[in-house]
């Protein structure tokens, strides 16, 4: 192969790497060996022999993404930074290009950093990276010694199933502090029973806040407006669903809402939902029950569970103990107190 046809399949490489320069991704360094297999290939087809740099192996496009990658700040860093290297490295191997390139990666690189530093954030992750500084400065490095034991371990004292709505983050309600609670969210703040493949993630979490980090309270707090038990209320008790997660999810707390709809079947419906948001608590408390290792703590008085309400339109919270008493028959007695904290 003559040194020209080396020189334009090389330069050809290069070119075509300042096309893509603002697509930062790891495929970089795969484009250019494809673009330079394919450029020689067709330069040369005239010959009787492939030329030696050409491997006889195929080619493959893979097709466009049907996401669009996620930007991250490095990549663009990594994509550059792997194609010089092929570039030098080829340069190396063939010393008598490095007159030609030489000027060509420099221009690549300066290209493709520019591009990167002057990649525009999006608002959101602005809003998170603010929001990271704020907290790194006004609570992290303001509280050394609790961030040097969280370090350690952690020892919460609760655990915490609260709703995923936006609005009703438990932490913020209650103003835990990092390392007190050990918070599950979900949609409508529901525990389902105990079962080992259905609903293992709730039943990994609570095995382990009880077994392993000992907790001493497990609360469920219900909210005002919650659209989970909208939905319990508006969905058909049978046939076929709608969704593909939702409807099966919040029938978790259907005892809930037959309950309800006897005892209050003649008010207003966003009444009824009002009174299916605290009554949903009391049976996710009554599931937790199927949980051996939770009646295990009840009975020996190392575990207690509480039932709580947000209402974030009136700013009020309710919070109700169940005193159970347990024997290893498992009787249980009903609501014992209703604390209301309405400042």
């Amino acid at each position: 192969m003559s040194t020209a046809a080396i020189n334009a399949c090389c330069l050809t490489s290069l070119s075509q790497s300042s096309l893509i320069k603002n697509k930062p991704n790891n495929t970089t360094l795969p484009r250019l060996s494809a673009i330079a297999r394919l450029t020689s290939s067709s330069s040369s087809s005239s010959s009787s022999s492939p030329p030696s740099l050409i491997r006889n192996e195929p080619v493959f496009a893979a097709p466009q993404p049907i996401i669009t990658p996620s930007w991250r700040e490095d990549m663009g860093t990594e994509s550059y930074e792997e194609a010089i290297a092929g570039l030098k490295k080829l340069l190396r191997e063939k010393s008598e290009l490095e007159p030609i390139a030489a000027t060509k990666i420099d221009q690549i690189t300066a290209e493709l950093q520019t591009s990167v530093e002057s990649k525009p954030s999006s608002p959101l992750i602005e809003r998170m990276k603010n929001g990271f500084i704020h907290f790194k400065r006004e609570k992290y490095e303001k509280s050394p010694a609790l961030f040097g034991e969280l370090a350690k371990g952690q020892s919460p004292k609760f655990m915490v199933f609260a709703c995923s709505d936006s609005r009703v983050c438990p932490s913020h309600v209650l103003d835990f502090q990092p390392g007190e609670a050990f918070v599950v969210r979900n949609v409508a703040n529901m525990v389902p029973p105990f079962d080992k493949t259905k609903y293992s993630g709730v039943g990994a979490a609570v095995e382990y806040a009880v077994l392993h980090l000992k907790v001493e309270t497990i609360v469920v707090i219900g909210h005002s407006c919650c659209g989970g038990i909208k939905g319990l209320m508006s969905f058909p008790d049978d046939g076929p669903t709608s969704t593909d997660f939702i409807e099966d999810w919040v029938k978790v707390c259907l005892p809930a809402k037959n309950k309800v709809k006897a005892e209050n079947g003649n008010i207003p419906f966003p009444e009824l939902c009002a009174v299916c948001e605290k009554e949903a608590v009391n049976v996710s408390l009554g599931n937790l029950l199927t949980y051996p290792f939770v009646r295990d703590g009840l009975v020996k008085k190392t575990l207690s569970l509480k039932g709580g309400y947000y209402d974030f339109v009136k700013g009020a919270f309710e919070l109700w103990g169940l005193e159970f008493g347990l024997s290893p028959s498992l009787s249980v007695k009903d609501v014992a107190t209703i604390l209301h904290w309405k400042l």
